[in-house]
């Protein structure tokens, strides 16, 4: 009955059940809370570096401040989360917090060397940089084999200028640590300020070995290669980097030297273009892009892009040196002598402007100065192939201004010969080789042997020079280093250092050739492999000392084998090797002139 007193009650009873039971699960939820344990330190720490290798400096800094509110902490381990919260002040940009915490930390643990190599690095980013050496100093002598502390200190050498000191600090970084990518990349970049391309490459190539992701390692080896006129191989490892960052700029800029450099105009137009539609104010890429469209006569594009570049950056000595040419080019030679004489002042050491104003004293008939111009261009950037065409455009004979190194080791045939500051073994009996004879220190190299591989790698040889004295912590060394040289092709394959010496001393590389490969286990704790396959040339007739010699008519088999007479490359009437991958004659290819485009979507479209 709907007044019964009994069913009325029974729904109240059934809510006050339900609410007692919500406010026990509420009162159980209350107690799991606060009884749950407090992350420690030490877990705070780990999440804070797991933020820190993410990117994550927000959130890694508030995990270290966390941990740093344990009031029970060790001075030692609260210094330790501060240098760490220091380096995530540091990347995060809070460059007054971040020394704040690197101070702090050594007044509590003065004698952790991290916290002076991470506040040196600090400073040196800040340009502080006598500060930065007293603390990396410091470093190293707390931690004498802290690899990061000599890396940075290198670093810090280069900003000084101090080339050897830097040299010598990459060095031992490596030796500390030779997989490490950053000390190779540190050192290539001073062997390529040296002059010294082919030693650049090398450490670039056991950079990027040892990263195969490293970006910048692969730009820099294009570089190295392009200093030695190795576009093709430049263009793939600048095709390489692109491959993990396709939206650099940096990328398509270098690549684009390189086809221009190969007379591509429409690949490195392409390229120069696809780096300002990423960066529109990139001067780099708006420069060689204005270098690009004068080489194909679209002078209108050629001077938009170079009056761009010097709005940009009008100190830009490059953008008015290119600029001059495209005067010259116009019939504008007066005003193109206008732009060159700011390009001087900018920049008088470019071996762009050199040539840019070569090319403007060649159209005012001053040959001698042009040419004079044009080798001090190469001095100041070897390889350049817009100096190299105008030389032998000038005088086919002008480009080679050696002069012969006397007492620097005649041996077998092997002359010394030095352009500028840079030096070269030749032969005259393999005319398209030359040696790099890159030193290490200051003086002039001396060839000390050439030796020819006994059979069947008899088509390689050694040739070892004197290269001067290395500097490390406090250590001199006489090194030798040496080139392996793939006789047929003419080619420098690497150069590797070969031996060193100090204080009675001495410790060498060890080389292996096998069936189809050879291995090099070099002084410096690296060891390479090089395939062999394809050259098993017979110049036996080397070995001897001296005897350059073989009977004339000597052939190869389509195989590559050596057959009766040895073969050598001075057998051949025009010192080449003959092609060893067909015994057919080829076809006469034919040839057909080119139209040339008549505007630049043309030549980018065809």
């Amino acid at each position: 009955m709907a007044n019964d007193p009994a069913k009325r009650a029974k729904p109240i009873v059934v809510v006050a059940w339900a609410i007692a039971l919500i406010a026990a699960s509420g009162a159980t939820v209350t107690a799991t809370a606060q009884d749950a344990p407090k992350p420690t330190a030490s877990s705070l720490a780990d999440t804070a570096a797991s933020h820190l290798s993410r990117g994550q400096t927000s959130e890694a800094i508030n995990a270290y401040s966390a941990a740093l509110a344990d009031n029970t902490l060790s001075n030692d381990r609260r210094a330790t989360l501060l240098n760490d919260r220091g380096v995530a002040y540091a990347r995060a940009g809070q460059v007054k917090l971040a020394v704040e915490d690197f101070n702090a930390a050594a007044t509590l643990f003065p004698e952790y060397a991290a916290i002076y190599n991470n506040r040196g690095n600090l400073l040196v980013s800040l340009g502080l940089l006598k500060e930065a050496k007293k603390d990396l100093d410091r470093a190293i002598v707390l931690a004498p084999g802290y690899t990061s502390a000599f890396n940075n200190r290198a670093g810090l050498y280069v900003r000084l200028g101090q080339t050897a000191d830097a040299l010598a600090d990459y060095t031992r970084a490596v030796q500390l640590s030779p997989q490490t990518p950053a000390p190779l990349a540190g050192r290539g970049k001073v062997y390529l300020t040296m002059l010294r391309p082919h030693a650049a490459a090398r450490d670039f190539t056991r950079a990027v070995t040892a990263d195969s992701r490293f970006v910048q390692g692969y730009l820099d080896r294009a570089s190295a290669k392009l200093m030695i006129a190795n576009y093709q191989e430049a263009i793939e490892d600048v095709s390489r980097a692109a491959a993990f960052d396709v939206n650099n700029p940096e990328i398509y800029v270098l690549r684009g030297e390189a086809y221009l450099a190969l007379r591509d105009l429409t690949a490195a137009l392409k390229d120069f273009t696809q780096a300002l539609t990423l960066d529109p104010k990139h001067v780099g890429a708006l420069q060689s892009r204005g270098l690009t469209q004068a080489r194909a006569e679209a002078y209108d594009e050629a001077f938009a892009d170079l009056n761009r570049a010097i709005e940009l950056d009008p100190r830009s000595a490059r953008a008015f040196a290119y600029r001059a040419f495209v005067y010259k080019q116009t019939g504008q030679v007066g005003v193109g002598q206008k732009d060159i004489e700011t390009a001087l002042t900018l920049d008088a050491k470019s071996g762009d402007v050199l040539w840019a104003k070569a090319e403007v004293e060649e159209a005012q008939g001053m040959a001698d100065s042009a040419v004079a111009d044009a080798k001090l261009a190469l001095a100041w950037r070897p390889g350049s192939k817009d100096a190299l065409e105008l030389l032998q455009r000038l005088d086919p004979g002008a480009g080679d201004d050696r002069a012969e190194v006397a007492n620097a080791g005649l041996i077998e045939g092997w002359r010394v010969m030095r352009r500028g500051t840079q030096f070269e073994a030749v032969n005259d009996r393999l005319i398209r080789l030359a040696v790099p004879l890159e030193m290490l220190s200051e003086g002039t190299p001396k060839l000390i042997s050439w030796d020819i591989q006994p059979a069947p790698h008899d088509g390689f040889g050694i040739l070892r020079f004197a290269a001067g004295q290395l500097q490390t912590s406090g250590s001199t060394h006489d090194m030798q280093m040496a080139a392996l040289v793939d006789v047929a092709a003419q080619r420098v394959v690497t150069i590797v250092p070969d031996k060193q010496t100090a204080q009675d001393a001495a410790k060498s590389t060890v080389w292996t050739f096998e069936d189809r490969r050879i291995t090099i286990a070099s002084i410096d704790g690296i060891t390479e492999e090089f395939p062999l396959e394809g050259t098993a040339t017979n110049v036996s007739a080397l070995a001897a000392g001296g005897a350059l010699g073989a009977a004339a008519g000597a052939r190869r088999l389509s195989s590559g084998a050596p057959t009766g007479t040895a073969w050598a490359p001075w057998n051949d009437p025009v010192g080449m090797p003959r092609a060893a991958s067909s015994s057919q004659p080829k076809p006469a290819r034919t040839v057909q002139k080119k139209k040339k485009p008549k505007n630049i979507f043309e030549l980018l479209f065809n």
